[in-house]
């Protein structure tokens, strides 16, 4: 969960009256066959603000996907690009105990105390790997973070497994000690 993210939620409770655990339970007892309907209802019968209805949603949603089928949703269609995934998972795994994979409903954060890496596949050619090293210059290919915004401050296209070479796996690596 990003930082943004993660206040919202530790907000909720003096924000909203709740918790998010509380406000899931509550929207389990709802069928609700769209996204804006579950947000209505919070608005409507809880008054709850916008931003913090979508959040709880959206939230709610993302827990009832287990980690394999948000992977499953993501590479549909793009299946080729699997084995460059699982080589990144690989490395950053061997970098320590405390690497957290998150996968969410379009990419998939890399977290250590906070977020170092986020994996995307863009295009069914390309991933899209997101790095957080705040002081390193743009080269060719280690290029600005483009459509990750303020989650990354770096971005390399990758379109096959031998792009996870020592180079990139160096540059994962100094993000994931950054994430201290």
């Amino acid at each position: 969960m990003d930082a943004a993210l993660q206040t919202m939620v530790n907000n909720m409770p003096e924000k909203t009256g709740k918790s998010l655990s509380e406000w899931k339970k509550i929207l389990k007892q709802e069928k609700f066959t769209k996204h804006s309907e579950g947000v209505n209802f919070l608005k409507k019968e809880h008054g709850v603000t916008h931003g913090f209805a979508n959040t709880i949603v959206s939230l709610s949603k993302e827990e009832n996907k287990s980690d394999e089928d948000l992977i499953t949703s993501q590479y549909q269609g793009k299946e080729n690009l699997i084995p460059i995934y699982e080589q990144l998972i690989a490395t950053v795994k061997g970098f320590g105990k405390d690497v957290i994979i998150t996968p969410k409903k379009t990419s998939v954060s890399v977290v250590r105390k906070r977020q170092f890496v986020l994996i995307k596949p863009a295009t069914k050619s390309r991933i899209d790997l997101g790095l957080k090293l705040p002081d390193k210059p743009i080269t060719d290919r280690l290029s600005n973070s483009g459509p990750f915004g303020t989650m990354c401050t770096h971005r390399v296209q990758l379109t096959s497994v031998s792009d996870v070479d020592e180079e990139l796996t160096e540059w994962m690596h100094e993000a994931y000690e950054l994430a201290k």
